[in-house]
């Protein structure tokens, strides 16, 4: 199977793999964290050795990019191991084991967030779902706009995991809708510091700077963890921008590369990345980086500890190598989502936010 898709790839594969959280305590984390987003720092070393093992050489992003330019060649086919968001658990469980392994690696921060106490709006809700939850919160009979109980509902119901609906919920809302869920929910759970997960936290300067000095690699991924998608294109300008620039004048480095927020894309997008110079933008599409493809909308196979847990509830080796081989999308079984997305534009945005009359009395900006 690798041989096939190495031929289909045009005579290398450049496998992508895309991690979020590192984590000591993998169980008690799981009790109050977005799943999806942890793997555990033995699990994480496992797939570093048996990616070798696999016959993959570790490359940087910019190497693979060569590659597929056809501007390098490579003697053995490329893993570029990258991780999204800046979460301080890269810096304490996996920084350590990258650099004692010399393997290289890829950062992808939003800025706005890096040196602050801030969480992300995605573990705000996770947490305060979790909490509405706990305490059988009844949406109907509350002061919440339209949208909290949108993503309340199935919830409650369960009718959806709070992972999947937390998905959807984030793929069809903008960063100021997200806000406006968030604080109706803390006021609707009655306000306090335990309505701001104590999990989470990101790095700051310093320890990026460190990271940086140590040869690993940094790349933009908005100002507030923004999916450009659903923004309008100043927004769009200013996150790309303003981000990439952030990076540059803390760490005193050139920023080439982009990660997608939610793996989303359009054309407007890549326009604006490549009219700052940008060389690379990342998606979350799990398919095959093909030699001569876009750098624009890179491949890259999200990864997590489920992925490598075998019937039995123990660790896979044979899990993990069909992961890495792409076992999975050979044998057609796998349902990879796509990242290319219509740019919602500033009328639509404006309907939207009409009709449902999530701001109303406010007029759409």
């Amino acid at each position: 199977m690798a041989a096939y898709r190495r031929s289909q790839s045009g005579g290398r594969r450049i496998l992508i793999v895309s991690y979020h959280r590192v984590v000591g305590d993998f169980t008690g984390e799981l009790q109050r964290s977005i799943p999806g987003l942890l793997i555990s720092q033995e699990t994480f070393r496992r797939h570093l050795e048996e990616a070798n093992q696999a016959g993959y050489e570790f490359a940087s992003i910019g190497d693979a990019v060569d590659v597929m330019a056809g501007r390098k060649v490579a003697k053995r086919d490329l893993c570029v191991i990258t991780f999204d968001d800046g979460y301080r658990d890269v810096y304490r469980y996996a920084y350590p084991l990258l650099k004692e392994m010399g393997i290289p690696a890829i950062v992808y921060l939003p800025t706005s967030f890096i040196g602050t106490e801030r969480r992300f709006n995605h573990d705000r809700l996770f947490h305060l779902v979790r909490i509405a939850k706990k305490k059988k919160l009844r949406p109907y009979f509350c002061a919440l706009p339209p949208p909290a109980i949108e993503l309340l509902e199935p919830v409650l119901a369960e009718k959806k995991t709070l992972s999947a609906a937390l998905d959807d919920f984030i793929g069809e809302h903008s960063a100021s809708v997200l806000l406006e869920v968030i604080e109706s929910l803390e006021q609707e759970l009655g306000g306090g510091k335990g309505l701001m997960p104590p999990q989470g936290d990101i790095m700051d300067w310093d320890e990026v700077r460190r990271m940086a000095r140590d040869g690993f690699e940094f790349g933009a991924h908005t100002l507030g963890h923004t999916v450009l998608t659903l923004e309008p294109p100043n927004v769009v300008e200013r996150e790309i921008l303003e981000s990439k620039l952030a990076i540059e004048r803390e760490v005193n480095i050139q920023v080439k590369d982009f990660a997608y927020c939610n793996g989303w894309y359009s054309d407007e997008i890549i326009r604006v990345l490549a009219a700052h110079g940008f060389r690379s933008g990342v998606t979350t599409e799990d398919v095959p980086n093909r030699i001569g493809g876009d750098p624009f909308t890179l491949k890259r196979k999200v990864m997590w500890e489920n992925f490598s847990i075998g019937m039995l509830g123990d660790y896979s080796t044979a899990l993990t190598g069909c992961q890495l081989d792409d076992c999975f999308g050979v044998l057609g079984v796998s349902s990879p989502v796509m990242g290319r997305r219509p740019h919602l534009s500033v009328v639509e945005a404006a309907n939207r936010l009409h009709i449902r009359g999530e701001f109303a009395g406010r007029t759409p900006t």
